[in-house]
C-alpha cells in the first residue's frame, strides 16, 4: 500500500531548513567525489607512485575516525547552524589552497587532513539540526531517505564522471570548483537554517555521549545492525578481481562497483514510498538478514548478469540501513545526539574499511574473489539472526512502553 502524504519521499522539501540542508551536503558532496578523483591523478602524476595515491586516498577517510570520536561533540556544544557555517568555511580555505598549482604533496596531505577533521562536527551538526527541524518521526525518516538516494546518486555519478570532468578541466580547477561547493554551500546554510542555540552546552563532557550511548542495550542493537555493513560492503573491494575471475573487460569493474548503490537508491524509493516507519523498524532484522544471504549465493559462481543482480539486490535490502541511522538518532537526547552521531558513523567508517581490508585479505588466501564474497555473506548472516532476534525483543519492549 502507498504511503501517505506525509510519508511522501518529496514531503520533507517542503522544508525550506531541509532544502537548505539538502542542497548545501549534496553540492558539497558532488564537489568532493570531484575533489577525489582530481587528488589521485594529482598525486600520481607528480610521483609515479601507487603508494602516494593509495596513501592520499586513505587521508580522505582516517581523519575522519579520530573527528567522529572527538570534534563531533562540537555540534552539542555550539549552535549547529554556527557548527555547519564555519566548518564549509574552514573547508573552502583549506581546498582552495590545496588548488594552488605547485603545492607540495606533504603541504596537500597536511591540508587535506585539515579537510577532513573540519568534516566531522560539520557532519555531526547536519543530522542532530535534522532531526530538530522534523520533530514528526515519518517526515524525519523521509528526510533520510530523500539525503541517502541523493548521495548514492552522487555516488554513481561521480563513478560515471568523475574522471571525465577532471581530464576536461584539470586538477586545479577541480579542487577550485570543490573550494567554491563549500562556500556556497555555508553562505546557504547561513542564510536559510533557522538559529537555533547550543543543545548541550559547555557542561557536557567529550566522551559523555560514548559512555550513554553502550549503556542502552536498544543502542547497541542499533549499533550492532549499522555494523553488519561491515561485511556488505566486502565486494567493493573486490570488484577489479572479481570481474577478473569472471573472464569479463575491465570496465566491468565500473558495473560491478555501481550495483549496490543503484540498488541502494531503488530500496529506499521503495521503503519510503510503500513502508510506514513502523513497520520498517518491523523490517529490519529480515533486511539486514537478507542483504548478507545474497552475498553467500557467490558460492555458486555466477556469471557477470547475475553477480550484478545479486549485488543490487544487496544494495536495495541494504537500504535498511537508513532506518537504523534515523532511529539511533531519534533515540539519542538532543544534546547528546551531535556527540552519538559522531561515534555512529565513526563505527561505520571503522567497519567499512576493516571489511574492505579483510575481504582482500581472504581472496587472496583462497584466491577467489567471488568466494571470498560469499564468506562474507555466510559469516554476515550467522552474526545478522541473533542481531534480529535481539532486535525483535526491542522493538517489543519499544512498543510496550510506548503503550502503556
Amino acid at each position: 500500500m502507498k504511503a501517505n502524504a506525509k510519508g511522501r519521499l518529496s514531503a520533507p522539501l517542503k522544508n525550506v531548513e531541509y532544502r537548505a540542508l539538502w542542497f548545501a551536503e549534496a553540492l558539497s558532496s558532488a564537489g568532493d567525489q570531484l575533489a577525489k578523483v582530481a587528488l589521485a591523478i594529482l598525486v600520481f602524476s607528480r610521483t609515479g607512485s601507487a603508494l602516494w595515491a593509495a596513501a592520499v586516498y586513505a587521508l580522505t577517510f582516517l581523519p575522519a575516525l579520530a573527528g567522529g570520536l572527538g570534534l563531533s561533540h562540537l555540534a552539542d556544544r555550539y549552535p549547529r547552524r554556527t557548527v555547519l557555517a564555519v566548518a564549509s568555511a574552514i573547508q573552502c580555505v583549506l581546498v582552495g589552497l590545496m588548488a594552488l598549482p605547485g603545492m607540495p604533496i606533504g603541504a596537500l596531505c597536511a591540508l587535506l587532513v585539515g579537510v577532513q577533521l573540519a568534516g566531522s562536527p560539520a557532519n555531526a551538526a547536519q543530522n542532530a539540526v535534522t532531526r530538530e527541524v522534523f520533530t514528526d518521526d515519518e517526515l524525519y525518516l523521509r528526510s533520510q531517505d530523500f539525503r541517502g538516494i541523493t548521495n548514492n546518486t552522487v555516488m554513481l555519478l561521480g563513478l560515471a564522471g568523475g574522471g571525465l570532468l577532471v581530464s576536461l578541466v584539470g586538477t586545479s580547477w577541480a579542487l577550485a570548483i570543490d573550494s567554491v561547493t563549500f562556500a556556497v554551500a555555508g553562505l546557504v546554510v547561513w542564510l536559510w537554517v533557522e538559529h537555533r542555540p547550543a543543545a548541550g552546552g559547555r557542561h557536557t563532557t567529550w566522551f559523555g555521549a560514548t559512555k550513554w550511548v553502550f549503556a542502552q542495550p536498544r543502542l547497541r542493537v542499533l549499533l550492532a545492525l549499522s555494523w553488519l555493513v561491515g561485511l556488505a560492503v566486502v565486494p567493493e573491494g573486490l570488484a577489479a578481481p572479481l570481474a577478473h575471475q569472471l573472464g569479463e573487460h575491465p570496465s566491468a569493474v565500473g558495473w560491478l562497483l555501481a550495483a549496490d548503490p543503484l540498488g541502494f537508491v531503488v530500496g529506499a524509493f521503495l521503503l519510503s514510498h510503500y513502508a510506514s516507519a513502523q513497520t520498517r523498524l518491523r523490517m529490519l532484522g529480515v533486511l539486514a538478514a537478507s542483504s548478507l544471504a545474497l552475498l553467500a549465493v557467490f558460492f555458486v559462481k555466477p556469471n557477470l548478469g547475475l553477480a550484478l543482480a545479486l549485488l543490487a539486490l544487496a544494495g536495495a535490502t541494504g537500504a535498511y540501513i537508513i532506518t537504523v541511522t534515523a532511529t539511533f538518532s531519534t533515540w539519542v537526547p538532543n544534546e547528546l545526539r551531535g556527540s552519538a552521531g559522531g561515534l555512529y558513523r565513526t563505527g561505520l567508517r571503522v567497519v567499512q574499511g576493516l571489511g574492505v581490508a579483510l575481504g582482500g585479505a581472504v581472496a587472496q588466501l583462497i584466491g577467489s574473489a567471488a568466494n571470498a564474497i560469499a564468506l562474507a555473506g555466510l559469516v554476515g548472516m550467522i552474526v545478522a539472526i541473533p542481531t534480529a532476534l535481539s532486535w525483535a525483543k526491542v522493538r517489543r519492549s519499544v512498543v510496550a512502553e510506548s503503550e502503556g
